[in-house]
């Protein structure tokens, strides 16, 4: 959910260095919540927020879940893990990666048993295994590169297994805009039209329904 209202074609962005610095500054400064949420809401506002997202994350993932062979999930762009202790909660088994030094420090210091912390961009991500679900929240509108972005989807497009899902949060619209030095949405056709030479069928568009939050999460199905 972007922070600031204002946007123009001549807002300057961040280079991709200049943003991950920005990001683990902001873990360092803002609150647990603040710092992966809406910077203008205060901290309760914030959590109705977070409550609102992990409800639509059961809308997603499914209200099963099977002790014996769990769900894998990959947290892209994780923050301080709240949406990744959420997942593995449910009793999934959940990888949680960041750029952010700190934020990742603080998701090892409040890992649950189901749950791996690991520093990595969205785009460098390369485990062992495949996912049953890779979900990005509220992350991708964060790219200001266009080429970063793109590879970024592709990548983690690239770790789920053929019947899983991705799930991938920006705006419901139809065209490019920057609101912020550090915001960038795009619209959904290129997240369709992405996915789709990745193999994927797009599904369905789950919005969060919060407030004024124009969020929606793009979810396809890998289906070759």
């Amino acid at each position: 959910m972007p922070d600031s209202p204002s946007s123009g074609p001549d807002v300057p962005t961040l280079s991709p260095t200049d943003s991950r610095a920005y990001w683990d500054r902001r873990h360092r400064r803002q609150d647990n919540l603040a710092a992966g949420g809406h910077i203008g809401f205060d901290r309760g506002t914030n959590a109705m927020l977070y409550a609102v997202r992990s409800a639509r994350l059961v809308e997603v993932l499914g209200a099963a879940n099977d002790v014996v062979a769990p769900l894998r999930v990959l947290d892209a762009g994780c923050g301080q893990g709240l949406f990744a202790r959420t997942l593995g909660s449910f009793g999934h088994t959940v990888d949680g990666i960041d750029t952010s030094t700190y934020a990742i420090d603080v998701c090892r210091e409040l890992a649950g048993p189901s749950e791996s912390y690991e520093m990595s961009a969205l785009v460098d991500w390369q485990p062992s295994h495949l996912y049953d679900a890779v979900l990005s929240i509220d992350v991708l509108y964060h790219l200001m590169d266009d080429d970063e972005w793109a590879s970024s989807v592709e990548n983690l497009a690239s770790l789920v297994r053929l019947g899983g899902l991705i799930g991938l949060v920006d705006h419901d619209a139809d065209v490019a805009r920057v609101w912020a030095e550090y915001q960038k949405t795009r619209p959904t056709n290129q997240y369709r039209d992405l996915l789709s030479g990745c193999g994927f069928e797009m599904r369905r568009s789950v919005r969060n329904d919060f407030r004024t939050d124009p969020s929606i999460m793009h979810v396809a199905v890998r289906v070759a």
